[in-house]
């Protein structure tokens, strides 16, 4: 129940991401931007992640907050992206009482639409990196994996839900108490669901104050944070820049996938298999969201699934595997239970595997031209995904622990001070100055209750001369290797959307026909006008789809993967 309180967030955090990745691309293009300058706008992600990751990693490794170190940022990104999801879904009635010339009022609709939604983005990506951050401070190194594990299980949750909720007729189940169009209900729901969610674990989870010895720390501006994450970036440890790397490559691949794959099942869907009337709708939008939400639930059960049964028959990251207690099996039995456990695969091994698994489907979407496989192909994607949210983060977690080992050689410990976690023990705490715990005061100095809340930051004095090279850091300095870990899943993501916005312009220069066509009219969200058709229909069904195409070069990029993982294999 702990593990479940814990990484409750996740499915709020995946919930919301969800929403945004089904539903944004298709609005934006019924808005009126073309396929190309959609994949501009999709620069908020990456750009969020490379700014505010590291950034907020470092912040809240130092912060001394009463309330701890991650759930301030917690609760007040959460916040943010509740009230700029609000302001999305509705963007046309606010700019419409500023603007009245439809003219005028379609442009800054646009503008408002995309400033929200690098909002949420900015906003969410500091919630994510928290919420990651807690799970490894507040876990010991045997349940780093067991963590991520359950992290894996919480996100494949909320995704779930999420594309569920996308594939319901909303309008005709709530009417329009929650707004009159399925988009708008949506904002509403996945702003509550992150709320809540964030809330459950903030509430649930006592963090320990942290109190620095250093006065030193206090005075770090922003040139010493941005110098300290370069230093670190630039001097990582060995193994945690494999793993980097392993992420970078992967995720030039789920770029792709995870913004525009609803997108891409619905147009495949509108291309070759929807009826008259389902093209003829005046709300496509809501149309090609609930069939791309489908594919992508089914999807969500496969990686929830994945999530449940893979840490059950996979070998646990750590390298001493040996269990916890002496198993006594029935004697019947007991040869074939030897037998299966030396036969498990590794973590490591699973994760090289889902990468070729992700590059064969993706090899075959040039070539869908039904919904059937195409949903098919999504849905496969739910192992890799599954290990994709569940393996680096288990072994970067194990690494970064691992740290506090001063049998463990750092590349990096000379260019940052050494953290070590003190005991909690009365005796070893009277040996140095005494902290009392600031919410329970009334408790004697000695007292390990009132320790028991706090986290002492013991700084050892080192330059960057020292030769040593030895140090420990622990999990207190999980933010900014999660935040580094986060530069090379954003990184690629700009490659990803110049990728796109190549692809996109060269295959389809033009508005989205299945999104547009009479749009004009005043079909869609808010009676927006929408741009006229420049590509004709019976050319672009026999055309090949440029997502297709983005897809397909992430087939490429997850053989880099692969190939990263592989290395990695050979240096444990």
């Amino acid at each position: 129940m702990r593990m479940v309180l814990l990484t409750f967030s996740l499915i709020g955090l995946q919930f919301t991401w969800g929403i945004e990745m089904t539903y944004c691309t298709p609005y934006l293009l019924q808005l009126g931007l073309t396929k190309s300058r959609t994949s501009m706008v999709w620069i908020a992600g990456p750009l969020s992640g490379l700014i505010m990751a590291p950034l907020v990693g470092v912040i809240s490794d130092n912060s001394k907050s009463k309330w701890g170190r991650r759930r301030p940022f917690m609760i007040g990104g959460a916040m943010i992206v509740a009230l700029c999801l609000l302001v999305l879904g509705w963007t046309a009635e606010i700019v419409g009482i500023f603007i009245q010339n439809p003219e005028h009022k379609s442009f800054w609709t646009i503008v408002l639409a995309v400033l929200s939604i690098y909002a949420v983005d900015f906003a969410i990506n500091a919630v994510q990196s928290t919420s990651r951050s807690l799970i490894i401070d507040t876990l010991p190194v045997s349940q780093q994996q067991l963590g991520s594990a359950w992290a894996s299980r919480m996100a494949g949750i909320g995704h779930l839900i999420g594309y569920a909720a996308g594939t319901l007729d909303l309008v005709k189940i709530f009417g329009t108490t929650f707004g009159d169009s399925q988009f708008k209900q949506l904002t509403v729901i996945a702003a509550l669901a992150l709320l809540v969610a964030v809330g459950v674990t903030s509430y649930a989870v006592q963090e320990r104050v942290l109190i620095s010895l250093k006065e030193s720390d206090t005075k770090s501006g922003a040139f010493q944070m941005v110098s300290k994450i370069f230093k670190t970036t630039m001097y990582l440890p060995d193994r945690i820049q494999a793993i980097c790397w392993i992420q970078f490559w992967a995720w030039i691949g789920w770029f792709p996938f995870l913004f525009y794959s609803p997108t891409w099942v619905g147009e495949t869907y509108f291309r070759y298999s929807a009826p008259t009337h389902v093209k003829s709708s005046s709300d496509k939008l809501g149309e090609i969201g609930r069939i791309g939400s489908l594919a992508l639930v089914v999807f969500s059960i496969v990686t929830f699934t994945g999530s449940v049964l893979l840490p059950m028959v996979i070998k646990s990251a750590e390298r001493d595997n040996r269990p916890a207690f002496t198993p006594r099996p029935l004697p019947a039995m007991a040869s074939f239970l030897t037998t299966l456990y030396k036969n498990k695969p590794e973590l490591l091994t699973a994760w090289l595997v889902s990468h070729f698994i992700f590059a064969a489907a993706m090899s075959l979407t040039p070539f869908v031209q039904s919904l059937r496989f195409a949903t098919i192909l999504v849905a496969v994607c739910g192992i890799p995904w599954a290990l994709a949210s569940w393996a680096p983060f288990a072994f970067i977690g194990i690494e970064i622990n691992r740290l506090a080992s001063p049998a463990h050689p750092l590349t990096a410990s000379t260019l940052a001070p050494s953290y070590r976690r003190l005991s909690i023990e009365p005796i070893q705490l009277t040996s140095r100055p005494v902290a009392i715990d600031i919410e329970d005061t009334d408790s004697p100095p000695s007292s390990p209750r009132s320790n028991r809340n706090i986290l002492r930051l013991h700084h050892l004095d080192r330059n960057l001369d020292d030769e040593s090279g030895q140090g420990g850091q622990t999990g207190e300095t999980a933010g900014i290797y999660l935040g580094i870990l986060n530069l090379f899943t954003t990184l690629p993501q700009f490659v990803g959307t110049f990728i796109s916005m190549i692809v996109f312009a060269v295959f389809e220069p033009g508005l989205s026909k299945e999104l547009t066509a009479g749009g004009s009219e005043g079909g869609g969200e808010g009676g927006i006008g929408i741009g006229h058709d420049m590509v004709d229909h019976s050319t672009r069904k026999r055309g090949i789809n440029a997502i297709s195409v983005c897809l397909f070069i992430g087939a490429l990029s997850s053989l880099g993967a692969a190939w990263a993982t592989w290395k990695f294999r050979a240096m444990r």
